[in-house]
């Protein structure tokens, strides 16, 4: 699928042009980066729902200084995480905000919306949960999402620092896209795997807690102390750091 094709059949879905274009956005990201699961397949598999309703807008349901709270109303996850993503760069938190999401699936590719953060001056955290997909190492029923985890950290020199990471061995969209078979989904790690499992489990509750009923998303963004980055790619000394092309 060609970008131009991408963006014609996501307007054929019936989305406006600017959910469209936020949405290609995002795909075209995944794609580019070579985040086959998240990109360009994810419009195929829109194609099959009959359940998405591209007239559905998120709605911001409660806002205080240091917490906000979100309801998906129908919506793509992609689009209301966007929309809070927009929403925190108009009016950053003066130290830091807690953004939590209801009803916000499917979301995608975490590490979009943390970088589009730190591009803009901000860091954020964001975690999210998924239909039940891992079970625990030694087997059993699945218990918990993939529950990606990605940070973002600006840098005042250079592209930030971008750490995206699902919890399983692989993820729900390489099966999607027909790269990987739904048994070879468990919590990475090998030996070590109850790790991951445990992280699972930690943040699927955290969001369950959190952003209530229904598949959700929990967000920290805040205002930076400090800009470790410089320091640590000089560091590094030219080893590509997470989230470099």
């Amino acid at each position: 699928m060609t970008p131009a094709e991408a963006q014609e059949r996501l307007l054929a879905l019936g989305f406006v042009p600017e959910d469209a274009a936020r949405l290609f956005l995002h795909f075209d990201d995944a794609e580019t980066r070579g985040k086959l699961g998240h990109g360009y397949s994810r419009i195929e598999w829109l194609e099959t729902l009959r359940d998405v309703d591209p007239a559905a807008r998120p709605e911001r349901v409660l806002a205080e200084p240091g917490y906000e709270r979100w309801h998906g109303r129908g919506a793509l996850g992609y689009l209301t995480l966007s929309a809070i993503v927009d929403s925190q760069l108009a009016d950053p938190p003066a130290h830091a905000r807690v953004v939590a999401a209801e009803r916000c699936f499917p979301t995608g590719m975490l590490g979009h919306y943390v970088r589009r953060l730190a591009e803009g001056g901000l860091v954020a955290a964001l975690t999210a949960t998924s239909p039940a997909r891992l079970g625990h190492p030694d087997g059993g029923p699945k218990l918990a999402g993939t529950n990606p985890l990605a940070v973002g950290i600006p840098s005042s020199r250079g592209e930030p620092v971008v750490v995206d990471v699902s919890m399983g061995e692989i993820t729900w969209g390489d099966v999607i896209a027909g790269h990987a078979n739904e048994e070879d989904l468990i919590p990475f790690g090998g030996e070590h795997a109850h790790k991951a499992f445990a992280l699972a489990l930690g943040l699927q509750l955290l969001v369950d807690s959190v952003a209530g009923d229904g598949y959700g998303a929990v967000m920290l963004v805040a205002r930076p102390r400090a800009d470790p980055v410089p320091d640590l790619r000089e560091r590094a000394a030219g080893i590509r750091l997470p989230g470099d092309r």
